[in-house]
Protein backbone atom coordinates (compact mmCIF):
# COMPACT_ATOMS: atom_id res chain seq x y z
CA UNK A 1 0.00 0.00 0.00
CA UNK A 2 2.85 2.38 0.84
CA UNK A 3 4.41 1.73 -2.57
CA UNK A 4 1.15 2.62 -4.31
CA UNK A 5 0.85 5.87 -2.34
CA UNK A 6 4.49 6.73 -3.10
CA UNK A 7 4.08 6.09 -6.84
CA UNK A 8 0.89 8.16 -6.96
CA UNK A 9 2.61 11.00 -5.08
CA UNK A 10 5.54 11.02 -7.51
CA UNK A 11 3.14 10.99 -10.45
CA UNK A 12 1.13 13.90 -9.01
CA UNK A 13 4.32 15.88 -8.42
CA UNK A 14 5.37 15.33 -12.04
CA UNK A 15 2.06 16.72 -13.22
CA UNK A 16 2.73 20.04 -11.51
CA UNK A 17 6.33 20.42 -12.63
CA UNK A 18 5.79 22.37 -15.84
CA UNK A 19 6.43 19.89 -18.64
CA UNK A 20 5.68 16.17 -18.54
CA UNK A 21 7.76 14.14 -21.00
CA UNK A 22 6.23 10.82 -22.03
CA UNK A 23 8.29 7.64 -22.48
CA UNK A 24 6.96 5.57 -25.39
CA UNK A 25 5.44 2.19 -24.65
CA UNK A 26 7.61 -0.93 -24.88
CA UNK A 27 6.13 -4.06 -26.50
CA UNK A 28 7.59 -7.53 -25.99
CA UNK A 29 6.47 -8.49 -29.53
CA UNK A 30 8.52 -5.61 -30.94
CA UNK A 31 9.57 -7.77 -33.91
CA UNK A 32 5.93 -7.49 -35.09
CA UNK A 33 5.64 -3.78 -34.30
CA UNK A 34 8.31 -2.24 -36.53
CA UNK A 35 5.78 -0.11 -38.39
CA UNK A 36 4.94 2.28 -35.54
CA UNK A 37 8.57 2.93 -34.53
CA UNK A 38 10.35 2.72 -37.92
CA UNK A 39 8.40 3.81 -41.03
CA UNK A 40 11.30 2.65 -43.21
CA UNK A 41 10.14 -0.95 -42.65
CA UNK A 42 6.73 -0.25 -44.22
CA UNK A 43 6.00 -2.76 -46.95
CA UNK A 44 9.30 -4.58 -46.55
CA UNK A 45 7.46 -7.93 -46.50
CA UNK A 46 5.41 -9.27 -49.39
CA UNK A 47 1.65 -8.81 -49.44
CA UNK A 48 -0.69 -7.10 -46.98
CA UNK A 49 -0.36 -7.65 -43.22
CA UNK A 50 -2.39 -6.48 -40.23
CA UNK A 51 -1.10 -6.76 -36.65
CA UNK A 52 -2.97 -6.31 -33.36
CA UNK A 53 -1.16 -6.17 -30.01
CA UNK A 54 -2.61 -5.81 -26.52
CA UNK A 55 -0.40 -5.32 -23.45
CA UNK A 56 -1.56 -5.38 -19.83
CA UNK A 57 1.46 -4.17 -17.86
CA UNK A 58 1.87 -4.95 -14.14
CA UNK A 59 -1.34 -6.95 -13.92
CA UNK A 60 -3.76 -5.98 -11.09
CA UNK A 61 -1.82 -2.80 -10.26
CA UNK A 62 -4.30 0.08 -10.24
CA UNK A 63 -3.49 2.67 -12.89
CA UNK A 64 -0.72 0.59 -14.51
CA UNK A 65 -0.02 1.02 -18.24
CA UNK A 66 -2.25 -0.66 -20.80
CA UNK A 67 -1.41 -0.45 -24.51
CA UNK A 68 -3.09 -1.37 -27.80
CA UNK A 69 -1.28 -1.34 -31.16
CA UNK A 70 -2.91 -1.82 -34.56
CA UNK A 71 -0.82 -1.74 -37.73
CA UNK A 72 -1.70 -2.40 -41.38
CA UNK A 73 0.91 -2.33 -44.14
CA UNK A 74 1.06 -3.27 -47.80
CA UNK A 75 3.83 -3.87 -50.30
CA UNK A 76 2.84 -1.95 -53.46
CA UNK A 77 5.57 -3.30 -55.72
CA UNK A 78 2.97 -4.86 -58.00
CA UNK A 79 1.44 -1.43 -58.68
CA UNK A 80 4.04 1.17 -57.58
CA UNK A 81 7.63 0.05 -57.90
CA UNK A 82 9.65 -0.28 -54.65
CA UNK A 83 6.93 1.33 -52.50
CA UNK A 84 5.11 0.45 -49.29
CA UNK A 85 2.30 2.17 -47.38
CA UNK A 86 0.83 1.60 -43.95
CA UNK A 87 -1.28 2.89 -41.10
CA UNK A 88 0.06 2.76 -37.54
CA UNK A 89 -2.16 3.37 -34.51
CA UNK A 90 -1.52 2.89 -30.83
CA UNK A 91 -3.35 3.73 -27.63
CA UNK A 92 -1.55 4.08 -24.32
CA UNK A 93 -3.30 4.42 -20.93
CA UNK A 94 -1.34 5.24 -17.76
CA UNK A 95 -3.19 6.30 -14.63
CA UNK A 96 -5.41 9.28 -15.50
CA UNK A 97 -3.65 9.81 -18.85
CA UNK A 98 -4.56 8.62 -22.34
CA UNK A 99 -2.38 8.97 -25.44
CA UNK A 100 -3.42 8.14 -29.02
CA UNK A 101 -1.14 8.20 -32.06
CA UNK A 102 -2.27 7.75 -35.66
CA UNK A 103 0.22 7.93 -38.54
CA UNK A 104 0.21 7.26 -42.26
CA UNK A 105 3.50 5.71 -43.39
CA UNK A 106 5.22 5.64 -46.76
CA UNK A 107 8.53 3.95 -47.58
CA UNK A 108 10.61 3.71 -50.71
CA UNK A 109 12.88 0.66 -50.94
CA UNK A 110 16.16 1.07 -52.81
CA UNK A 111 17.16 -2.32 -54.20
CA UNK A 112 20.86 -3.18 -53.87
CA UNK A 113 21.72 -6.06 -56.25
CA UNK A 114 22.82 -9.26 -54.48
CA UNK A 115 22.71 -7.54 -51.09
CA UNK A 116 19.24 -6.42 -50.04
CA UNK A 117 17.13 -3.29 -49.90
CA UNK A 118 17.22 -0.02 -47.99
CA UNK A 119 13.85 1.38 -46.96
CA UNK A 120 13.59 5.14 -46.39
CA UNK A 121 10.31 5.97 -44.69
CA UNK A 122 8.27 8.79 -43.21
CA UNK A 123 5.21 8.73 -40.97
CA UNK A 124 2.86 11.72 -40.77
CA UNK A 125 -0.15 12.00 -38.51
CA UNK A 126 -1.41 13.19 -35.16
CA UNK A 127 -0.91 12.71 -31.46
CA UNK A 128 -3.73 13.18 -28.96
CA UNK A 129 -3.29 13.43 -25.21
CA UNK A 130 -6.04 13.63 -22.62
CA UNK A 131 -6.33 13.36 -18.87
CA UNK A 132 -9.36 12.96 -16.62
CA UNK A 133 -8.11 12.98 -13.02
CA UNK A 134 -10.31 12.07 -10.06
CA UNK A 135 -8.88 13.99 -7.12
CA UNK A 136 -10.10 13.94 -3.53
CA UNK A 137 -9.38 17.51 -2.33
CA UNK A 138 -10.10 18.84 1.19
CA UNK A 139 -13.79 19.46 1.86
CA UNK A 140 -13.24 23.11 2.76
CA UNK A 141 -11.64 24.20 -0.51
CA UNK A 142 -10.37 22.90 -3.86
CA UNK A 143 -6.67 22.82 -4.64
CA UNK A 144 -6.24 25.04 -7.71
CA UNK A 145 -2.83 23.48 -8.43
CA UNK A 146 -4.35 20.08 -9.23
CA UNK A 147 -5.00 19.86 -13.00
CA UNK A 148 -8.48 19.38 -14.38
CA UNK A 149 -9.57 17.18 -17.27
CA UNK A 150 -8.39 18.38 -20.69
CA UNK A 151 -7.53 17.06 -24.14
CA UNK A 152 -5.33 18.27 -26.97
CA UNK A 153 -4.27 17.17 -30.46
CA UNK A 154 -1.22 18.12 -32.50
CA UNK A 155 0.97 17.11 -35.44
CA UNK A 156 3.27 14.08 -35.17
CA UNK A 157 6.06 12.81 -37.40
CA UNK A 158 8.37 9.74 -37.58
CA UNK A 159 11.41 9.03 -39.79
CA UNK A 160 13.30 5.80 -40.34
CA UNK A 161 15.87 3.80 -42.30
CA UNK A 162 15.46 0.03 -42.58
CA UNK A 163 17.88 -2.43 -44.17
CA UNK A 164 16.64 -5.88 -45.16
CA UNK A 165 19.47 -8.17 -46.17
CA UNK A 166 19.23 -11.10 -48.54
CA UNK A 167 20.65 -13.49 -45.93
CA UNK A 168 17.98 -13.52 -43.18
CA UNK A 169 18.94 -10.36 -41.33
CA UNK A 170 17.67 -6.81 -40.89
CA UNK A 171 18.73 -3.56 -39.19
CA UNK A 172 17.07 -0.20 -38.68
CA UNK A 173 17.46 3.22 -37.13
CA UNK A 174 14.61 5.66 -36.57
CA UNK A 175 13.19 8.54 -34.60
CA UNK A 176 9.62 9.12 -33.42
CA UNK A 177 7.79 12.31 -32.36
CA UNK A 178 10.23 14.36 -34.44
CA UNK A 179 7.95 17.39 -34.11
CA UNK A 180 8.06 17.22 -30.28
CA UNK A 181 4.52 18.58 -30.03
CA UNK A 182 3.56 20.33 -26.79
CA UNK A 183 -0.07 20.16 -25.68
CA UNK A 184 -1.02 22.75 -23.07
CA UNK A 185 -3.86 22.70 -20.57
CA UNK A 186 -5.97 25.75 -21.51
CA UNK A 187 -6.90 26.28 -17.86
CA UNK A 188 -3.44 25.93 -16.32
CA UNK A 189 -0.61 27.18 -18.53
CA UNK A 190 2.03 25.49 -16.35
CA UNK A 191 0.68 22.00 -17.14
CA UNK A 192 1.98 20.65 -20.45
CA UNK A 193 2.35 17.33 -22.21
CA UNK A 194 5.51 17.04 -24.26
CA UNK A 195 5.83 14.24 -26.82
CA UNK A 196 9.53 13.70 -26.26
CA UNK A 197 11.56 12.70 -29.30
CA UNK A 198 12.63 9.06 -29.18
CA UNK A 199 15.39 7.19 -30.98
CA UNK A 200 15.35 3.49 -31.92
CA UNK A 201 17.96 1.01 -33.10
CA UNK A 202 16.80 -2.47 -34.15
CA UNK A 203 18.30 -5.59 -35.66
CA UNK A 204 17.78 -9.30 -36.08
CA UNK A 205 19.11 -12.49 -37.64
CA UNK A 206 17.53 -15.87 -38.37
CA UNK A 207 19.67 -19.02 -38.30
CA UNK A 208 18.19 -21.69 -40.54
CA UNK A 209 19.03 -25.40 -40.54
CA UNK A 210 19.90 -25.11 -36.86
CA UNK A 211 20.18 -28.88 -36.34
CA UNK A 212 21.47 -30.06 -39.69
CA UNK A 213 19.81 -30.12 -43.07
CA UNK A 214 16.37 -31.21 -41.80
CA UNK A 215 15.31 -27.54 -41.68
CA UNK A 216 12.84 -28.28 -38.89
CA UNK A 217 14.31 -25.80 -36.39
CA UNK A 218 15.29 -22.15 -36.83
CA UNK A 219 16.76 -19.74 -34.29
CA UNK A 220 15.45 -16.17 -34.52
CA UNK A 221 17.32 -13.38 -32.68
CA UNK A 222 15.96 -9.82 -32.32
CA UNK A 223 16.99 -6.71 -30.45
CA UNK A 224 15.42 -3.26 -30.05
CA UNK A 225 17.04 -0.33 -28.24
CA UNK A 226 15.16 2.86 -27.35
CA UNK A 227 16.00 6.14 -25.65
CA UNK A 228 14.86 9.73 -25.32
CA UNK A 229 18.20 10.62 -23.65
CA UNK A 230 16.68 10.40 -20.19
CA UNK A 231 16.11 6.68 -20.01
CA UNK A 232 17.62 3.85 -22.06
CA UNK A 233 16.17 0.38 -22.44
CA UNK A 234 16.87 -2.58 -24.70
CA UNK A 235 15.02 -5.79 -25.52
CA UNK A 236 16.93 -8.93 -26.51
CA UNK A 237 14.90 -11.99 -27.53
CA UNK A 238 15.71 -15.44 -28.87
CA UNK A 239 13.02 -17.73 -30.31
CA UNK A 240 13.26 -21.29 -31.62
CA UNK A 241 10.85 -22.11 -34.48
CA UNK A 242 9.71 -25.62 -35.35
CA UNK A 243 8.79 -26.01 -39.02
CA UNK A 244 7.73 -22.33 -39.02
CA UNK A 245 4.59 -23.45 -37.18
CA UNK A 246 5.38 -23.18 -33.45
CA UNK A 247 7.89 -21.14 -31.49
CA UNK A 248 9.06 -20.59 -27.94
CA UNK A 249 11.55 -18.09 -26.68
CA UNK A 250 13.21 -16.11 -23.93
CA UNK A 251 14.19 -12.47 -23.67
CA UNK A 252 15.38 -9.73 -21.37
CA UNK A 253 14.46 -6.06 -21.03
CA UNK A 254 17.28 -4.16 -19.34
CA UNK A 255 16.61 -3.26 -15.73
CA UNK A 256 12.98 -4.35 -15.87
CA UNK A 257 11.94 -7.91 -16.76
CA UNK A 258 12.60 -11.39 -18.11
CA UNK A 259 10.48 -12.19 -21.18
CA UNK A 260 8.76 -15.48 -22.04
CA UNK A 261 7.26 -15.94 -25.54
CA UNK A 262 5.06 -18.61 -27.15
CA UNK A 263 3.38 -18.59 -30.53
CA UNK A 264 2.02 -20.42 -33.55
CA UNK A 265 1.54 -19.75 -37.25
CA UNK A 266 -1.33 -21.26 -39.22
CA UNK A 267 -1.14 -21.49 -43.00
CA UNK A 268 -4.82 -21.03 -43.76
CA UNK A 269 -4.34 -21.19 -47.53
CA UNK A 270 -1.60 -20.74 -50.10
CA UNK A 271 -2.04 -16.96 -49.81
CA UNK A 272 -3.08 -16.36 -46.17
CA UNK A 273 -1.34 -16.88 -42.85
CA UNK A 274 -2.49 -16.26 -39.26
CA UNK A 275 0.02 -15.86 -36.43
CA UNK A 276 -0.84 -15.91 -32.74
CA UNK A 277 1.54 -15.03 -29.91
CA UNK A 278 1.57 -14.67 -26.14
CA UNK A 279 4.23 -13.13 -23.92
CA UNK A 280 4.60 -12.93 -20.17
CA UNK A 281 7.06 -10.50 -18.59
CA UNK A 282 8.46 -11.49 -15.19
CA UNK A 283 9.18 -8.24 -13.39
CA UNK A 284 12.69 -7.85 -11.99
CA UNK A 285 12.67 -4.10 -11.18
CA UNK A 286 13.00 -3.43 -7.45
CA UNK A 287 10.32 -0.71 -7.39
CA UNK A 288 7.64 -3.07 -8.70
CA UNK A 289 6.22 -6.10 -6.91
CA UNK A 290 7.45 -9.25 -8.74
CA UNK A 291 3.93 -10.69 -8.59
CA UNK A 292 2.72 -7.92 -10.92
CA UNK A 293 3.64 -9.65 -14.16
CA UNK A 294 2.77 -8.38 -17.62
CA UNK A 295 0.60 -10.12 -20.21
CA UNK A 296 0.79 -9.45 -23.95
CA UNK A 297 -1.21 -10.93 -26.84
CA UNK A 298 -0.35 -10.71 -30.54
CA UNK A 299 -2.49 -11.45 -33.62
CA UNK A 300 -1.16 -11.06 -37.14
CA UNK A 301 -2.85 -11.83 -40.45
CA UNK A 302 -1.07 -11.71 -43.82
CA UNK A 303 -2.37 -12.02 -47.35
CA UNK A 304 0.18 -12.60 -50.08
CA UNK A 305 -1.10 -11.05 -53.30
CA UNK A 306 -0.76 -13.69 -56.05
CA UNK A 307 1.10 -12.67 -59.23
CA UNK A 308 -1.09 -11.59 -62.14
CA UNK A 309 -2.04 -14.48 -64.43
CA UNK A 310 -0.22 -14.84 -67.74
CA UNK A 311 -2.74 -14.75 -70.55
CA UNK A 312 -2.08 -16.31 -73.92
CA UNK A 313 -4.05 -16.02 -77.11
CA UNK A 314 -5.29 -19.28 -78.62
CA UNK A 315 -5.00 -17.92 -82.16
CA UNK A 316 -1.83 -19.09 -83.97
CA UNK A 317 -1.15 -15.54 -85.19
CA UNK A 318 -0.53 -14.35 -81.60
CA UNK A 319 1.42 -17.29 -80.19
Amino acid sequence: MKKKILLLSVFSLALTSGVLAQQDRAMTHSMYDKLSVNPGSTGSEDGICGTLLYRNQWDKFNGAPNSVVFNVEANLDRWVKNSGVGIAFYHDAIGFNRQNNLLLNYAYHFEIPNAGSLGVGIGLGMVNFSTAPSWVPPETMNDIILPNAYSGTNFDMNLGLYWKGNKNYYAGISTTHLSQSILTDPNLNNINFNTARHYYLMGGYRFTELFGASREFDLDLNTLMRTEFRKFSADITARVFWQNKLYGGLGYRTGESVLLLLGASLQMSTATQLSIGYAYDITTAKYINPSWGTHEIMLRFCYIVPPPPITKSAHPRWL
